[in-house]
């Protein structure tokens, strides 16, 4: 039993880099951002993928969409699963206010913290693990692509390398890339990481 598993970040959207959005609802892909989840779902077109899984948030399901009309592919299946973490008091807030003991604590130590009315790394990974989980019973010789946030992609490949949380942020994710996996009831394995597709 094996599947290929594409982590997707969603593409571009309108608070890259200004404010901390979280699962805020209606946080669309920017311009920039549409056009590189086209150009992201043009990269992936004939690679085989079979399913489209996301987030239920606008800008997952928008990069979801951009890939599964380029390989022509019915529309996404939305998984609550891969949402992005619940950013409890932070939702919304811009970067530059973000500061202090709690803040600092979740930036260095994600195996323990938990965010200020929201959840814990642990409790985030416990989700998307468990969907690469079913997947890996359900899912024997299926390429399927994950869109989801870039913490819930490095929580799940932290998992696939068995790395401890608390050194997650020592890889990125970039807007639109692809990192690959293959799973099984065996295990798992790591293929790549943050391919720029676009």
């Amino acid at each position: 039993m094996t599947a290929t598993i594409l982590f997707i970040r969603h593409a571009a959207h309108a608070h890259l880099d200004i404010r901390l959005s979280g699962r805020l609802a209606g946080v669309p892909l920017s311009e920039a951002g549409t056009a590189q989840a086209a150009a992201l779902g043009a990269a992936l077109a004939g690679q085989g993928i079979t399913r489209v899984d996301c987030s239920p948030l606008t800008r997952t399901c928008q990069t979801a969409q951009a890939i599964t009309r380029a390989c022509g592919l019915p529309g996404p299946t939305i998984v609550d699963a891969l949402v992005e973490i619940d950013m409890g008091d932070w939702t919304g807030a811009p970067f530059g206010s973000l500061h202090g003991p709690a803040w600092d604590a979740w930036n260095t130590r994600r195996g323990s913290a938990r965010i200020p009315g929201g959840e814990t790394m642990a409790e985030a990974q416990a989700r998307i693990v468990g969907h690469l989980e079913r997947l890996a019973h359900e899912a024997d010789g299926q390429t399927i692509a994950l869109v989801s946030h870039s913490d819930m992609i490095r929580a799940g490949v932290a998992h696939v390398l068995g790395l401890p949380l608390d050194n997650l942020l020592r890889f990125d994710i970039a807007p639109a890339s692809v990192s690959r996996a293959v799973i099984g009831d065996w295990g798992a394995k790591l293929l790549s990481l943050n391919e720029r597709m676009c």
